[in-house]
């Protein structure tokens, strides 16, 4: 065994930095950081320009508004992507941001502490309200984590893909924003053609960037669109530096710069249904990066993340800024530029700092005419919508309810998105849910999935899909051999004695009967029989590594988020896989359900190598049944929580 010993020693020290947690040379960070900031800016600032405007606020207070966003933006950037403690932050690359949820629940409190007059008198109700809703999401942030289970493929892919075609709304109204604010004697339809003309020159500029450059050049397409569009306009005369002159060289907000908060119980339980609504955006958010960077998520990430959220909003509350939550159209701007670095984020939440004290800094970004930032915006959330396509491609269609959860979901966002008034004529109440196509069509989505597949009764004993149609456990237990081997086959590789050996064990009272039926096939069988199925299966080296599309089909969801490996993670890999065959005489089977990255990949596979024979024996069969069951529990419908919960109480004290 000495001549394998020195593996897992060396491999640590040449292993490099996963590419989340990796800083890049400062020259290109300070671009990449500044990329953000320019594709984030216009989202940053509309929401207390919205919210100025519906309270009847002067203009100074209005810059004091936007001042104290981009620096709270900045704070609360810093304290998602760099983490606070072990447990705020979820250290990944995203941008916070202000939720445009929040903007009527904000207006209507302002306008009801001042009797409708609005001014800087509702504000101090406003803050209250946002200071103790960061609170409640904070302490629930765990609690909320825990309904991970109601957000399988199905519908975080959903969600993904309305976040990305409904925010195409935003930047459609950025493109033909000129012609819309057409003075009297303008031409509108010519104003509207000019800034489509700059909106698709971005486009242009972003695509051929990529198509042409690779590496670093490569990564800051958008940003190369950003300037190249607005140096035309420049030369055009249609960019207006003007407001740079006339900002202020500092300006600082001050904690309650407003006046003392005021609590109000109708305030605190609008802001609180509102982090509610963004706490599912932020989960959807945060399954998106990680999805792009190779991270599998698991309620940790999402209870971190959420109380960064809650953090965050609370010193918005303080420092007079708004409710923050995970900005969308940074996610595809990750997902465009392929730059994983968590601390690229980082590095933009210090520049939104720097804009948010220096008004002439942020005079100048503002500059940036509106179309142009529309075409980067339409890239960007393209892109998050291309990540919901890919994560709807791992979900069984088939199935027709999967697929009257996304017809239905993806329908309603896009009536709201499509006729935004609908809000108007709603109740204050309900006007919250019709103000967002994203926030209706995620609320749908999540409470089909569990109609459909969690809640008693119906259809509730349906174990699987066969021929597109479900199966009762019932009808499951009166299947002969051959059409029971057929439907459960694919639960293992290569063998189908497993299947038969769990057919022998019927009748089946519940799933869980069934899936221990399977698990017991496998532990009982001969040794010599299990040595063959262990035999059967791809190395891990083969499956995460081939760029076959019909080896990745073999692969799990949770592999598939592992993510591409660099040429040293691959070459480690490959050293990896030849050892454990080298010592062992079989290949190396891991279940990638509990692997969260790469760097426990091979911390896992290494300590394998180093087992003794029978250990390792005894972990690669539990690997299999882990695959087994995973694959299992993908197609399980009988899942009502209540229930479950108590039933596997039950089977721990059998």
């Amino acid at each position: 065994m000495s001549h394998h010993s020195p593996a897992p020693s060396t491999a640590p020290s040449k292993r490099p930095k996963d590419p989340v947690d990796a800083v890049p040379p400062v020259g290109r960070l300070a671009v990449l950081s500044l990329q953000h900031v320019l594709a984030f800016y216009a989202g940053a600032v509309v929401v207390p320009l919205v919210i100025a405007q519906g309270l009847h606020l002067d203009t100074a207070t209005t810059i004091h508004l936007i001042n104290a966003d981009l620096l709270t933006c900045g704070i609360a950037t810093i304290i998602q992507s760099a983490g606070l403690g072990r447990h705020i932050g979820v250290r990944l690359p995203l941008i916070q941001g202000v939720t445009f949820t929040a903007v009527s629940p904000l207006i209507a409190i302002g306008l009801a502490a001042t009797g409708g007059q609005g001014g800087t008198q509702g504000l101090a109700a406003m803050y209250g309200s946002i200071i103790a809703a960061g609170l409640i999401t904070f302490l629930a942030a765990p609690y909320f984590a825990r309904l991970l289970r109601f957000f399988p493929p199905v519908v975080t892919g959903t969600l993904l893909t309305i976040m990305g075609t409904t925010l195409m709304s935003v930047s459609a109204n950025d493109i033909v924003s000129w012609g819309a604010q057409a003075a009297p004697g303008q031409d509108a339809a010519a104003l509207t053609l000019r800034g489509l003309a700059y909106a698709l020159a971005t486009i242009t500029v972003i695509v051929v960037v990529q198509r042409v450059f690779k590496g670093f050049m490569s990564t800051i397409a958008v940003l190369l669109g950003l300037v190249g569009a607005t140096a035309v306009a420049a030369a055009l005369g249609d960019t207006d530096f003007s407001g740079v002159g006339s900002a202020a060289p500092i300006g600082l907000t001050t904690p309650f710069y407003f006046g003392i908060p005021e609590f109000t119980l109708t305030g605190i339980i609008s802001m609180v249904i509102v982090m509610a609504v963004t706490a599912v955006e932020t989960t959807g958010d945060v399954f998106a990066t990680g999805e792009v960077v190779g991270r599998r998520i698991t309620p940790r990430h999402i209870a971190a993340a959420l109380r960064a959220d809650g953090l965050s909003t609370l010193l918005g509350g303080v420092l007079n800024s708004f409710p923050y939550t995970c900005f969308a159209q940074n996610v595809g701007l990750v997902r465009l530029t392929r730059v994983k670095s968590r601390w690229v984020v980082t590095a933009a939440g210090v520049i939104m700092i720097i804009l948010g004290v220096l008004p002439k800094a942020g005079a100048i970004v503002a500059a940036i005419p509106t179309p142009v930032i529309g075409g980067a915006s339409l890239a960007m959330f393209a892109s998050v919508a291309v990540v919901g396509i890919q994560t709807l491609g791992k979900v069984d269609m088939r199935d027709n309810r999967n697929a009257v959860i996304v017809s239905t979901s993806m329908g309603l966002a896009l009536l709201v998105t499509f006729k935004p008034d609908l809000a108007a004529a709603m109740p204050s109440w309900l006007a919250i849910l019709f103000g967002s196509g994203v926030t209706l069509g995620s609320i749908t989505a999540i409470v089909l999935n569990i109609v459909f597949f969690h809640l008693g009764g119906g259809r509730s004993d349906d174990v699987t899909v066969v021929g597109g149609r479900p199966v009762e456990l019932r009808q499951v237990g009166e299947m002969d051999r051959k059409a029971f081997v057929e439907t459960f086959r694919d639960l293992h590789v290569g063998v189908d004695w497993p299947a038969e050996r769990a057919w022998e064990r019927r009748p089946f009272a519940t799933t869980a009967d069934l899936r221990h039926a399977f698990e017991e096939a496998v532990l009982t069988a001969p040794p010599q029989q299990q040595e063959e199925l262990i035999a059967a299966y791809e190395p891990i080296t083969d499956l995460v590594l081939s760029p076959s599309p019909e080896t990745q089909a073999g692969l799990d969801t949770a592999g598939l988020a592992l993510g591409s490996f660099d040429d040293a993670e691959r070459a480690e890999l490959e050293a990896l896989s030849r050892a454990y065959e080298e010592r062992f005489g079989r290949p190396l089977v891991m279940c990638l359900t509990h692997v969260t990255d790469r760097r426990e990949l091979m911390a896992r596979g290494w300590q394998r190598v180093e087992a003794s024979a029978a250990r390792e024996f005894s972990t690669a069969l539990g690997e299999i049944i882990d695959i087994a069951d995973s694959r299992f529990e993908a197609r399980v419908a009988d899942a009502n929580p209540v229930r479950s919960a108590w039933a596997r109480t039950f089977e721990k004290l059998e």
